[in-house]
């Protein structure tokens, strides 16, 4: 029944998911015990962009070298690929479950190498080792608590996963601020995380397999005895009904071909699918996200906000707001509608970015100058480059950064951190002569009035972002695909995901290098753009339909353009039921 919407139940989902906590506390139990897979993706995200300010410190190397600070990022990303691309096959082969239990094998482990990495190369494998649990986790999660639960109330208990992930950035903030006075500062922020994917892994051995894979490999009895515990006594025979016919239509279809590729390409529901849902996983990463929660502390540096712990400070924010909208999301995903509030959201995001590109170069166009007199009072540090100048009255701060043999800081009058200050060789011992003389001490980005404009511009982005693209491209691939199929193309859609992560994370701090942080938010705001036209075009609204419903949806839906509206031939079908 295409585009058939149970109003009622849909306005009542946000409600009917918390009265669970009392009707059906074991439906709760199973989404958030498998959600704690997201508070990890969470966790991971937000605690590399507070922990890499203090690495920076320790490792001299890592502070010089941007493809290194870039690597320690990405190379989590990299895993996660692998991580993703694994998981998918592993999900149709051992089960839901046992993929969740295997990534918190791997994010322990990775824990535990990156708290007592004594060098960069270490702390990388670590990393490596965190990001194979995570991309895994990342896809089976959704999935996990997708398959375990009704559907009129889906979208609201797959948004939890959501709002997990972003509870998990929050408290990486929280631990990195914890920790910034404590010895070992980032050694403390990265073994921490260890500890959730522990309690997961309990949890999991406590829970049973997703049941619609035990019915698929013919383990019907285990899922029917999950099942009468998910649902309502009323509605649990027509939901087992429903299940066996989806599975043995999907039995009959496949015949003794073998899975591969060009046969997931070659059926129509798959593939409608594969681009909706590869489509959306791209444009989450392409449009920045991930820029933000991992450089969020450097973006406020490069905002002309000095100190470490003001950057991660004032990076809370967004990671709280980045929660908050996630909550927004559980309420509206069901109400709303995925199509309309992935719309909303793009929208958002757009005028964010144009709002930050336009900030970022104001606040790089206009910077203090550099002063003889100033720099002179640190006569042995002058940076060389300035010493060595033709025309050393022409530079001002930006320019005094963007030296390179060494690498130089400004530091700011004393009196006022606009009028003009010294140029000088960027070291600790610079660094602290600079603060000796309360002064501000300047090495990514420039003293500016302009800075709380760029958070403002940046929190816009987060409450615009969060509610629809933060979560509503994992509802989509969780409930988008046949149940044969549904790991595999999860994992494929993932590993997409991932794939265009480790593309803008490897990638951001030496695009601000060589084009500069407004060109670069403007790049992501034009792929905004993009992103509208593509879920106008090729994205269906899934809302309020039974997984095997949305099958059928697929293989005969044409393109309808007036989104907010339901098509002529829905209608029908509505008032005919």
């Amino acid at each position: 029944m295409e585009g058939v919407v149970h109003t009622d139940s849909d306005a009542s989902a946000f409600k009917e998911c918390f009265s669970l906590t009392w009707k059906n506390p074991y439906v709760l139990r199973l989404a958030f015990s498998a959600g704690i897979g997201g508070l990890l993706f969470g966790y991971d995200t937000g605690v590399i962009s507070g922990a890499l300010l203090y690495i920076r410190d320790d490792f001299k190397s890592v502070d010089r070298q941007t493809v290194l600070q870039e690597s320690i990022v990405s190379m989590a990303v990299a895993g996660a690929i692998i991580g993703a691309a694994i998981g998918g096959w592993m999900n149709d082969r051992f089960g839901r479950r046992t993929a969740i239990l295997i990534a918190d094998f791997l994010f322990f482990i990775g824990a535990i190498v990156m708290a007592s990495a004594p060098n960069a190369p270490l702390l990388i494998v670590g990393r490596v080792f965190v990001g194979l649990g995570v991309g895994m986790a990342s896809m089976t999660s959704p999935l996990y608590i997708s398959e375990a639960s009704p559907a009129k109330i889906r979208g609201a208990l797959v948004s939890t996963n959501g709002f997990l992930i972003t509870g998990g950035q929050f408290l990486a903030y929280l631990i990195n601020l914890a920790f910034t006075k404590a010895p070992g500062t980032w050694r403390w922020m990265l073994g921490i995380a260890g500890l959730p994917a522990l309690v997961q892994f309990i949890l999991m051995l406590l829970l049973p397999e997703s049941p619609r894979w035990l019915y698929r490999k013919g383990r019907e009895e285990e899922a029917k005895v999950i099942l009468r515990k998910i649902y309502p006594a009323g509605d649990v025979e027509k939901e087992i009904r429903d299940l066996k016919e989806s599975v043995e239509a999907e039995i009959s279809e496949e015949g003794p071909a073998r899975m591969n590729i060009m046969r997931l390409l070659e059926t129509k529901t798959v593939r409608r699918g594969l681009l909706a849902g590869v489509g959306l996983q791209v444009f989450q990463q392409f449009v920045g996200i991930n820029t933000v929660m991992y450089y969020s502390p450097t973006i406020v540096q490069l905002a002309g906000f000095a100190s470490n712990q003001t950057a991660l400070l004032l990076s809370l924010i967004t990671a709280g707001l980045n929660a908050l909208g996630s909550i927004v999301s559980i309420y509206f995903i069901d109400r709303t509608g995925r199509k309309k509030l992935l719309l909303i959201s793009l929208f958002g995001v757009a005028l964010s970015l144009g709002l930050l590109a336009g900030v970022f170069h104001e606040t790089t166009s206009h910077t203090p100058m550099v002063s003889q007199v100033q720099t002179s009072h640190f006569s042995n540090y002058t940076c060389p480059d300035y010493g060595s100048a033709r025309n050393p009255g022409a530079w001002n701060c930006m320019k005094c950064l963007k030296a390179s043999s060494p690498s130089c800081g400004f530091c700011a009058s004393p009196t006022d951190k606009l009028l003009p200050g010294a140029c000088l060789v960027s070291n600790d011992t610079v660094k602290d002569l600079c603060h000796g003389e309360s002064r501000l001490w300047y090495t990514r980005g420039c003293p500016s009035n302009f800075g709380w404009l760029a958070l403002i511009g940046l929190a816009l982005y987060i409450i615009s972002f969060s509610p629809g693209m933060g979560t509503a491209p994992w509802i989509v691939n969780s409930e988008i695909y046949p149940l044969r199929y549904r790991g595999v193309c999860g994992g494929i859609a993932a590993t997409a995901n991932w794939i265009s992560n480790l593309i803008v994370a490897q990638s951001f701090l030496s695009l601000t290098e060589a084009i500069g942080t407004s060109w670069t938010f403007l790049i992501f705001g034009v792929i905004s753009v993009g992103a509208i036209l593509f879920v106008i075009v090729y994205v269906p609204e899934t809302k309020g339909l039974p997984i095997e419903e949305i099958e059928k949806m697929l293989e005969t839906r044409t393109l309808h353009f007036r989104f907010w509206e339901r098509s002529h031939k829905s209608q029908e079908k509505s008032q005919a039921v």
